[in-house]
């Protein structure tokens, strides 16, 4: 009777520990699964080499979780205790242990924390200092400098020392390929000698993670991959009778487009212009080329074209030569390229500015001519100089 007793209480108790057990999992799994505690978002650091239980600590004291010990069990539970990254990450408001299990264990860019990020711009080149505000997830700008220009200031020089910065390359569509050379060069964070400029056009507009010591060859190498993918691509794709011969003319055309709008939506309109220039035997005419055959590239012209300019008989001047220049004349973006490939199907042989930001388009030249009086007496109202040549001007 007492051993019957006794394994009567043995199985109640096992019973209890049983449910125990099972609600106490049951706990654990809404834990590691529902909403963190967490009210604002967070910039987590994962150090290189941190370990699961340093980094389950530090989300622990910032409030991000709720439980080390259950995010630890639950990042070994998903076969991920292993897979941290290094890097800084932005964990939004109320997000759940496994939601930064995912996080922290992705890999990838880093999302939050200090960036100093090198802009190459069209104009100038800069750096800037940010860091991310996580209660509104927004960067702030903290300092900047002109490289060309300016002495690097300190905080810079001791963010750029962090081993948790973030650091990034802006490339805007339209730059040449001296001025990326010129950013990095700037960027004393690189390493290695660019001997020689790439070719002009060769380089991808694009956003660019960069990693401290890496090779500045190996970088524009990057570049050139992704150019050369963009517009083979484009080239497959291309429709029937454009007047190119080779995929490097639709990139010089690419490269004008470019550098004649800012107006994304007028980019299929203006490779128009000059696909049916090309078409009909007329010269493209066209400011940007005759602007770089001056420059060279290497900065921008900070004046109008001379008449003496305009006459003279060189490569880049497409107001006496036929067809396309040598080379591009910029770096264009993907948008650019596309519209090269894919113009619109117009009459139109003439566009000008039209005092908006964009330009106003004409089928003959006696249509370009009123446009042209209008934007000339635009420019007399605003005080601008009204001796500078017209785009695709007869």
């Amino acid at each position: 009777m007492i051993w019957r007793n006794i394994a009567s209480n043995f199985l109640t108790l096992l019973i209890v520990l049983m449910v125990a057990g099972a609600a106490a999992i049951a706990w654990a799994k809404r834990e590691f699964s529902g909403p963190g505690p967490s009210e604002v978002a967070q910039c987590v650091q994962i150090s290189p080499g941190a370990s699961l239980n340093a980094v389950s600590n530090q989300l622990a004291s910032q409030g991000a979780i709720s439980h080390a010990y259950i995010f630890r069990a639950g990042a070994d539970y998903m076969g991920k205790a292993r897979d941290l990254k290094f890097g800084s990450f932005l964990v939004p408001p109320g997000a759940s242990m496994e939601q930064i299990v995912d996080t922290v264990t992705a890999g990838g860019p880093s999302t939050c924390g200090t960036e100093v990020l090198i802009r190459v711009g069209v104009r100038e080149n800069s750096v800037l200092l940010r860091d991310m505000n996580p209660e509104t997830g927004a960067y702030e700008e903290m300092a900047r400098f002109d490289p060309a220009t300016e002495e690097r200031p300190e905080e810079i020089a001791q963010a750029e020392a962090k081993a948790d910065v973030r650091l990034s390359l802006v490339m805007a569509e339209g730059v040449t390929s001296w001025q990326v050379v010129e950013a990095l060069r700037a960027a004393e964070f690189l390493t290695g000698e660019v001997s020689e400029i790439p070719a002009e056009g060769s380089l991808a507009p694009d956003s660019y993670q960069l990693q401290k010591g890496a090779d500045r060859n190996a970088i524009l190498a990057d570049m050139a991959r992704r150019q050369q993918a963009i517009l083979s691509e484009a080239w497959e794709n291309r429709p029937f009778g454009l007047p190119y011969d080779n995929p490097q003319e639709a990139l010089i055309m690419a490269s004008i487009v470019e550098k004649e709008t800012g107006v994304a939506d007028e980019r299929p309109q203006v490779a128009s212009v000059f696909v049916n220039r090309l078409r009909q035997g007329m010269r493209l005419q066209t400011d940007p080329t005759v602007i770089y055959g001056i420059t060279g590239g290497q900065g921008i012209l900070d004046r109008g074209i001379r008449r003496s300019e305009l006459n003279a008989r060189t490569p880049y001047n497409t107001y006496q030569i036929d067809g396309l220049p040598p080379t591009p004349i910029a770096n264009p973006g993907r948008a650019a390229i596309r519209a090269a490939l894919n113009p619109d199907e117009t009459e139109y042989l003439f566009f000008v500015a039209d005092g908006t930001g964009g330009h106003a388009f004409s089928r003959t030249l006696e249509e370009h001519n009123a446009a042209v009086a209008r934007w000339r007496a635009i420019e007399a109202n605003q005080g601008l100089p009204t001796d500078s040549p017209v785009q695709t001007d007869q």
